[in-house]
């Protein structure tokens, strides 16, 4: 069972919003994982040994080798921890000047995501929305590079710039319960690169074209072409996001004589240019990677 709540005192707090927290953990234990949050204090406020217990087990748990992790305001925990001396940090920017005050702490406003300390250990995340970088480059710490671009798009990071598109994939687990097109699926998932994909589905199914393509979009909610440039675009979104394979060489691994047309299909389908998703979510996943 993974702790993720902790307390000192009562076993039931509410928070500043009206949220009622029960705990699962106290501060006897060390977790893996510390993941500190806003401290709710005015921005000129020092802490001043408000949280001397919390403050004594950061440093236990860093001295036991769990990674800490702090969003916004909660940097200052880790100040107060002494951990932070000689080491790279970052907060909201009004918190900045508090941060600074304490000896030693090289303080990065402009930083969204700030790692440091003996093995990585520290991270910190500046603020707004800059949370969303430390839950990612945790999950690729912890779970891998590839689990969290797939959270990336999964929960639209940066959507506001694009809309949805960018993020959209097909689940390509998701079998048809009509054994024949489910078949059909377990190939084409394999062969969608090649020259006439739809007439080998349509032959290995052993049905007219007519009756083919009427229960291959009652099993999937696509035709038999839209699924096929689905799979395509994705196979190449994936090779766009980890190679520096040209476009027009992509577009031929995926099945595509003409480039041209695989640049207007993808901008249609996806929202965004090949080089402009390439900019985007490579950058994500170099990011994730260093």
């Amino acid at each position: 069972m993974p702790q993720v709540v902790a307390c000192t005192g009562p076993r039931e707090l509410t928070i500043a919003n009206g949220v009622r927290i029960v705990p699962d953990a106290g501060l006897d234990g060390v977790p893996d994982v510390v993941c500190i949050p806003e401290i709710m204090l005015p921005p000129e406020t020092l802490l001043e040994g408000r949280y001397a217990a919390e403050v004594d087990w950061l440093k236990r748990c860093h001295a036991e080798g769990a990674i800490l992790a702090t969003a916004c305001s909660g940097a200052l925990l880790l100040a107060e921890s002494g951990l932070l001396q000689d080491e790279d940090a970052t907060t909201h920017w009004a918190y900045c000047d508090v941060l600074r005050r304490y000896p030693g702490v090289r303080v990065h406003p402009h930083r969204a995501l700030v790692i440091g300390g003996t093995g990585n250990r520290l991270v910190m995340a500046g603020g707004g929305t800059s949370w969303s970088d430390l839950a990612l480059y945790l999950v690729a710490r912890l779970a891998g590079i590839d689990e969290a671009m797939h959270l990336a798009k999964l929960f639209l990071i940066d959507w506001h710039a694009a809309g949805q598109l960018p993020f959209a994939r097909l689940a390509r687990t998701r079998q048809a319960e009509d054994a024949v097109i489910a078949r059909c699926q377990t190939w084409i998932a394999e062969h969608y690169d090649e020259p006439s994909p739809v007439a080998a589905l349509i032959k290995m199914s052993g049905l007219s074209e007519r009756s083919f393509h009427r229960r291959f979009r009652k099993a999937t909610g696509l035709s038999p072409m839209e699924y096929v440039h689905t799979l395509r675009l994705e196979e190449a979104k994936q090779i766009l996001e980890s190679e520096r394979v040209p476009v027009d060489a992509i577009a031929e691994a995926v099945g595509y004589e003409d480039s041209a047309f695989f640049g207007r299909l993808f901008r249609r389908k996806v929202g965004l240019t090949p080089a402009q998703y390439r900019r985007r979510f490579g950058g994500l996943r170099k990011a994730l990677t260093g």
